[in-house]
């Protein structure tokens, strides 16, 4: 769909953008983020470690093992042969990051990076979290003490493989998603909810990427729309990015609030852990929202 692309928050200037931030997350379920405090020399930092990271022999890449399943080592696979990812659940735990650097043999360096990036954008997801609670009108602290999954992820695009698929259509199982997105290689695609048709997500440096999901839709009751996105390989280039996924509470049920429910808006959704939403994605095969479907009154 030319000349259509998603909405861009200022966060300098989100005083006053609730009603901004509120039609992207309505309409769209993802936005851009500008001027969010995570300085470019960090980022760029960040993606060299990563490159360096898939380059390590595939016996150390395994060694970076699941803490539930697909937190881990990721290999090319048959559904996505283009595809390898690495990561660690709970980027808030400084004994997991340090396990993640130890798995991968980082250097010095390279651990102070993956420090000092985990600490900031696990800041900017927490305050982030709370500026969309803040907009429907809550004050509470939404997601403390919620789990973040990182995830850093390479695709291997070649010659033959453009107009391929690098990633299938799915929605996010948690809440919110960063990403900080390949400067040079685009690819990410998401669903327009009005025309159900792709549009594409083009690089824009300095910027990052916010994704709602499964969990944002049920606590907002609907209101919220867990975006439909892909990968799709556009040129024969190797393409990083790097994700922090907000999850959502560890034992608690997720379900509205009750500022959001009334006779006009009935409650829409059982409640249900995040455990439990995740496992029925992983044992049904239903990635793009359908699960989510599955658990409507």
């Amino acid at each position: 769909m030319a000349g259509v692309s998603i909405p861009v928050i200022d966060l300098e200037q989100f005083q006053g953008q609730s009603t901004k931030i509120l039609e992207a997350c309505k309409e769209w379920g993802c936005f851009r983020i500008i001027n969010h405090n995570i300085p470019d020399k960090l980022m760029s930092d960040m993606k060299q470690v990563v490159r360096s990271l898939f380059d390590r022999p595939l016996e150390i890449k395994r060694r970076n093992t699941d803490v539930i399943e697909g937190s881990g080592y990721r290999a090319p696979n048959e559904k996505n042969p283009l595809y390898e990812a690495l990561g660690l659940y709970d980027i808030g735990s400084s004994d997991a990051v340090e396990t993640f650097c130890t798995q991968l043999d980082a250097s010095p360096q390279q651990r102070e990076i993956i420090k000092s990036y985990s600490n900031a954008l696990h800041k900017l997801i927490m305050e982030l979290c709370g500026k969309l609670a803040g907009s429907m009108g809550l004050n509470h602290d939404l997601a403390k003490g919620w789990p973040c999954q990182f995830r850093i992820n390479k695709y291997n695009f070649t010659p033959e493989s453009i107009g391929s698929s690098g990633v299938q259509i799915h929605t996010d199982s948690g809440f919110l998603t960063i990403l900080q997105e390949d400067d040079c290689v685009g690819g990410l695609e998401v669903m327009d909810k009005s025309s159900g048709k792709f549009i594409a997500v083009d690089p824009f440096p300095g910027s990052l990427c916010v994704n709602l999901g499964d969990m944002a839709a049920a606590w907002s009751n609907g209101q919220f729309c867990n975006v439909r996105h892909r990968v799709q390989c556009k040129q024969a280039a190797i393409r990083i990015s790097i994700a922090l996924f907000l999850l959502g509470p560890k034992e608690a049920m997720v379900e509205a609030p009750q500022e959001f429910v009334d006779s006009n808006n009935p409650r829409l959704f059982k409640p249900f852990t995040y455990e439990y939403i995740r496992k029925l994605r992983l044992s049904t095969g239903k990635h793009a929202g359908e699960a989510l479907e599955l658990m409507r009154l």
